[in-house]
């Protein structure tokens, strides 16, 4: 074999080592980022619990939507360029959020005048809770509006659901005016009235309903009042280079409060107080986080979203958005778009919170404060 032969099986057999090491750099880059080994024990993996929900508030798909937020400059903010987010000047530490103010109780959970048509029923004798539990119709809506009846407890001085071995001489049935699939109807309120109605029969009691005509006239102008300042925020969270795992996405939430949801692919930022709706939700693909093997799933976006009415301003929900974003993005090398894809400069935040501060001040004046149990209860 000549020399000239030799050095070109030597100089194939260099190429061919080079070839080989390039594609398995290329396919260590271009593989699902996992969490790193000493913080993946099972046993510190997030345990999926329920968090708080709230029926019908469903995504409007929109960056965002309602109390006129459209304009703040996120949706078609690609005139900037190529611009990244930056936060520079603007973040908020979570340590320091953890420590707000926990909103006070509040007696306003049940009916309401201001968001229910209120019929009063007046029983002739005493009537036990358990027979107005019996009484009561076998399904809690009239159409798509919640439906309920309360008693008035004397003892307690309030109105409160009909509890066994109380005693009530007064009850009111009432159905809500307005929530997020629309306005009370009249076949609505034809329903409640037949409800409350079989429930005033069963107990020998009379009930008084308010005109039907007014009622609906006040749930329009309640459903426009609620349409017009419904806000629900949308962040994307796009990979710049290399695509995550569903375990790479935990790992790095977890360490900013989330934690996982009863739904797969979702993790939420838990508010302060017991029984209340998530601060904020990240969602990302559910087929990803279901897969037989997770770690070897592509996850390429991960979804922060706001329901704007849900939480109490107290909390600064959006201010904490805005860390959680930041501190996500950094952390696993992710750019923030909106649902387009564009990528979002840090101007167009201030906007943005500029308008939340007036929706806030204009739900207060409605007595319609986001977070409270009358928000929660219409905008849903």
């Amino acid at each position: 074999m000549s020399n000239f032969q030799l050095g070109l099986i030597i100089a194939g057999a260099l190429v061919l080592i080079v070839v080989v090491a390039y594609n398995a750099w290329t396919t260590h880059r271009n593989a699902p980022k996992r969490p790193r080994p000493a913080e993946a024990d099972p046993a510190q993996e997030p345990v999926a619990r329920h968090e708080p929900a709230f029926d019908g508030a469903v995504l409007t798909g929109a960056v965002l939507t309602g109390a006129g937020l459209t304009g703040a400059g996120l949706v078609g903010s690609g005139a900037e360029g190529e611009a990244e987010p930056g936060f520079d000047g603007h973040a908020v530490d979570l340590r320091d959020a953890l420590d707000l103010p926990v909103p006070t109780a509040e007696r306003r959970g049940g009916l309401d005048p201001l968001i229910d048509a209120i019929a009063p029923i007046v029983a002739e004798q005493q009537v036990s809770g358990d027979a107005a539990l019996a009484a009561l119709p076998p399904t809690r809506r009239a159409g798509s509006k919640p439906f309920a009846v309360e008693g008035f407890n004397d003892a307690a001085q309030q109105w409160e659901t009909p509890q066994p071995g109380q005693r009530y001489l007064q009850f009111q049935a009432g159905v809500q005016l307005a929530n997020r699939l629309g306005a009370l109807n009249e076949i609505e309120f034809s329903e409640f009235v037949m409800k409350a109605q079989g429930f005033a029969d069963a107990i020998n009691a009379a009930p008084d309903f308010p005109d039907m005509l007014h009622e609906v006239a006040r749930a329009r102008e309640l459903d426009q009042f609620a349409s017009e300042h419904d806000a629900q925020l949308t962040f994307v969270l796009r990979a710049r280079h290399a695509a995550w795992s569903p375990g790479y996405v935990q790992q790095n939430a977890a360490r900013l409060g989330l934690v996982a949801g009863a739904i797969p692919g979702r993790l939420v930022l838990p508010a302060q107080g017991p029984g209340l709706p998530p601060v904020l939700t990240l969602t990302y693909d559910a087929q990803a986080a279901m897969s037989d093997d997770p770690e070897q799933s592509a996850v390429r976006d991960i979804v922060l979203s706001l329901d704007v009415a849900q939480v109490h301003r107290s909390q600064q929900p959006f201010a904490r958005l805005r860390e959680v974003a930041a501190a996500l993005g950094e952390a696993m090398d992710g750019v923030l778009c909106d649902q387009n894809g564009t990528p979002l400069p840090a101007m167009t935040m201030e906007p943005i919170a500029a308008d939340l501060e007036q929706l806030y001040d204009k739900l207060d004046s409605r007595e319609l404060s986001a977070g409270s149990a009358l928000a929660r209860r219409l905008f849903s």
